[in-house]
C-alpha cells in the first residue's frame, strides 16, 4: 500500500486537509491528532476495499508496539469525529476478523478548493474598519465586566470557565456479537456516579450523556453542548472469558487525547468488574485533568 496522500480530499460531506490536519464541513472544522489523520487517510487510499489490521498497525503505528486494541479504539474515535453509527455507517464499516472499509465516496480536491480571500475594495474597507473598532470595543467592555465581577468575588456563570468539567459519554460495544451493550452502559453509570463524587470535579448527569447515544456530532460539539473542559468515552471489547475495557481522556477545546489505558478482567462477576474498572479510571483522571 502507498504512503498516505498529502493533497486535499473530499470524504463524504468532510472536506480534509492532511498539511492543516484539519477536517471540515460547512462552517465544522475540527484538527485531527496526526495518527488519526494517518488512519483516515489509509483507509482512503482505498476507497470501498478492506483495509486489514495488520496493515494499519503497520502504517499508523509504524516503529510503535501496540495490540489491535489501539485500532479498534482509534478506529471508534474517528467514527465519533465524523459523525458516523458504527451499527448504520455511511463512512466505516467494520468487516468482523479482517479489518475496515471507506464505503463513504473519496475525491481528490486542488490545493485551491478553499479560495483566499479577495482584497477588500476601498468603499468596503471603511465598513470593515468600523465593524473591527465595534468589535474591540465590545471585547474591553466584556473583559472589565468580566473583571470586575471576579474582583468582588463572584463567578462566572459559564461551566466553561470552570477548570474541572468532565462528562463521560456511553461507552460503545465493540464485542464481536454486540450483545455487551448493558455492560457498556453500567460502566458509563458507574464511572459518572463515581467521578461526580470526586471533590472539585464537576459531572453532567447519565442523562444528560446517553441524550447523546448514539447520535452523529463530532465530540467537540458535543462538548460545547455539555458545556465541559474534558471528555471521557472508551469502549468494551471481549475475548473468550476476558473483557477489557479501553477507557480514554479526551481535552475538548483541541481534541487531543491526554490520557488513555485499557483494563482486561475475567468475566466472573461484571458488576464488580464495572466497580473495579471505575475506581481505577477514577483515581487515574485524579492526576490528569489539569
Amino acid at each position: 500500500m502507498e504512503r498516505p496522500p498529502s493533497r486535499p480530499l473530499r470524504i463524504g460531506d468532510w472536506f480534509v486537509n492532511p498539511l492543516s490536519g484539519e477536517i471540515a464541513r460547512g462552517e465544522e472544522r475540527i484538527r485531527l491528532e496526526a495518527r488519526t489523520m494517518r488512519l483516515l487517510l489509509c483507509l482512503a487510499e482505498n476507497p470501498g476495499e478492506v483495509v486489514s489490521i495488520d496493515s494499519l498497525l503497520s502504517q499508523v503505528w509504524s516503529g510503535v508496539v501496540v495490540t489491535p486494541d489501539s485500532v479498534y479504539q482509534a478506529v471508534a474515535a474517528l467514527r465519533r469525529l465524523l459523525g458516523d453509527d458504527a451499527k448504520q455507517p455511511a463512512y466505516i464499516v467494520t468487516v468482523p476478523r479482517l479489518g475496515y472499509r471507506l464505503v463513504a465516496p473519496v475525491e481528490p480536491q486542488l490545493d485551491t478548493h478553499h479560495p483566499a480571500p479577495q482584497p477588500a475594495r476601498a468603499g468596503s474597507r471603511m465598513y470593515v474598519a468600523l465593524a473591527f473598532g465595534v468589535l474591540l470595543i465590545a471585547g474591553a467592555a466584556t473583559y472589565y465586566v468580566i473583571a470586575g465581577r471576579n474582583a468582588t468575588g463572584q463567578a462566572a456563570t459559564d461551566t466553561m470557565a470552570a477548570p474541572k468539567t468532565i462528562a463521560v459519554l456511553p461507552f460503545l460495544d465493540l464485542t464481536d456479537d454486540m450483545n455487551e451493550e448493558p455492560f457498556a452502559d453500567g460502566m458509563t453509570e458507574e464511572l459518572i456516579n463515581k467521578l461526580s463524587k470526586v471533590q472539585g470535579l464537576r459531572v453532567p448527569a447519565p442523562t444528560a450523556s446517553f441524550y447523546f447515544k448514539g447520535k452523529q456530532l463530532p465530540l467537540a460539539q458535543i462538548a460545547r453542548e455539555l458545556r465541559v473542559n474534558y471528555v471521557l468515552d472508551g469502549s468494551v471489547r471481549k475475548s473468550g472469558d476476558t473483557l477489557r475495557v479501553a477507557a480514554r481522556l479526551v481535552r475538548a477545546d483541541d481534541g487531543y487525547v491526554v490520557w488513555s489505558e485499557n483494563y482486561d478482567r475475567p468475566v466472573d462477576d461484571k458488576l464488580m468488574v464495572q466497580d473495579d474498572i471505575a475506581s481505577e479510571v477514577t483515581s487515574a483522571l485524579r492526576n490528569s485533568i489539569d
